[in-house]
């Protein structure tokens, strides 16, 4: 049985190694990359209980062991019933039959989506899941079993989609470039092998190197300053806008725009890991047992997209988006527990200001309800 001493001490030597090919130093999107997607190791590829209620949430999620976070599909099925009444709507303005979701999780947003177009009497489209993680498949698989008609796993994309995409939580596990001020002189961060130690397993440091890499905007003031930038997540809209003939995508995730993303305040940068519920700002420890996450600059998002030829339907809050697609109807006939566990993905000061969604489509522009009041696209 593997421990989780024995897999982040095999993960340590594996990026050790490739700390070493690469001259001793290697930047933290290398790292992050390594330390979340190493197969058989990574975070995102080893079995490790990832999703999943908070202990004593009282959710009546079930889970089976400890897990390191919750998303929004997880905490009540009002969130996939509500997304699917966007889902619907863009696949009928669209005229296409085909939901692709990126980093599927545990597979249950794709359950609540299906679950309530079968339910609605709306024909049953594709559901094509990409999902890099074979531990996870796996439990998207029995979580979908119902619909393993209409649902099939992709490990790369074809020439030309046709659809809806759709990625909650997607961005913000994307690796990052971190790129730091230190009195008035940028310097790329990344990371090199701890060498006041002999004892194994092996650890890492921070290392910076100066660098022509800039934030996209001024940064007001003079003090240091370690921000990310994500040159990963604009090429992924890059390939989802070459890919994409005909359809619409929906992003979700925590993040600001670029004036809030850069702001002098929010000097310290974004990263952040999680295990077991609880956060902390080391992703050098623990490694390939913590997720390790990064905000979402919108701002870039809706610029990469307009560069690659798709255009922006709308940005709002999470909160916005799900009363705009019929949340509050749905609260209706819920139960008190789901009531409770809905306040969350709405309450200001919960998931509801924090997280955004942001809408993108090839083809004609047209009007997404859940863009049809509180719209912020002028924010970007």
């Amino acid at each position: 049985m593997t421990t989780a001493y024995s897999l982040t001490s095999a993960l340590q030597l594996h990026i050790a190694q490739m700390v070493a090919a690469r001259g001793g130093w290697i930047g933290f999107d290398e790292f992050m990359t390594l330390a979340l997607y190493t197969p058989g190791l990574g975070y995102y590829a080893n079995d490790s209980i990832k999703f999943g209620p908070m202990p004593g949430s009282g959710s009546g999620a079930i889970s089976s062991g400890g897990s390191d976070f919750v998303t929004a599909p997880e905490m009540t099925p009002l969130f996939g019933q509500t997304l699917a009444a966007q889902v619907a709507q863009a696949l009928q303005v669209t005229q296409t039959s085909e939901v692709w979701e990126f980093g599927a999780g545990s597979g249950t947003l794709a359950s609540q989506i299906l679950e309530t177009l079968q339910a609605q009497g709306l024909p049953m489209p594709r559901y094509s899941i990409v999902d890099l993680s074979g531990a996870l498949r796996l439990r998207q698989q029995a979580t979908l079993e119902k619909f393993a008609a209409c649902v099939r796993w992709v490990s790369e994309l074809p020439p030309s989609m046709h659809g809806v995409v759709i990625g909650n939580e997607v961005l913000d596990a994307m690796p990052v470039k971190l790129l730091s001020r230190v009195s008035g002189v940028w310097y790329e961060r990344g990371v090199v092998l701890n060498s006041t130690q002999d004892e194994q397993p092996v650890s890492f440091n921070w290392s910076e190197r100066a660098t022509d890499l800039r934030p996209p905007c001024q940064i007001e003031g003079e003090h240091d300053f370690l921000t990310e930038i994500h040159e990963q997540a604009h090429s992924f809209i890059g390939t989802l806008a070459d890919k994409l003939d005909r359809g619409a995508i929906f992003l979700i995730d925590y993040g600001f725009p670029e004036q809030e993303y850069f702001h002098p305040q929010r000097h310290m940068g974004t990263v952040m890991c999680h295990r077991n519920h609880q956060s902390d700002p080391d992703p050098l420890s623990d490694v390939g047992l913590k997720d390790i996450t990064a905000h979402v600059d919108f701002t870039g998002v809706a610029l990469a997209a307009q560069e690659a030829g798709l255009g922006v339907l709308g940005y709002c809050t999470q909160a916005r988006f799900l009363i705009n697609c019929g949340l509050v109807s749905l609260l209706e006939n819920a139960s008190l527990n789901q009531r409770v566990h809905a306040q969350r993905l709405i309450m200001e000061h919960e998931m509801g200001e924090l997280f955004k969604v942001i809408g993108l489509f090839k083809g004609e522009p047209w009007d997404a309800i859940g863009f049809s009041h509180g719209d912020r696209t002028h924010t970007l």
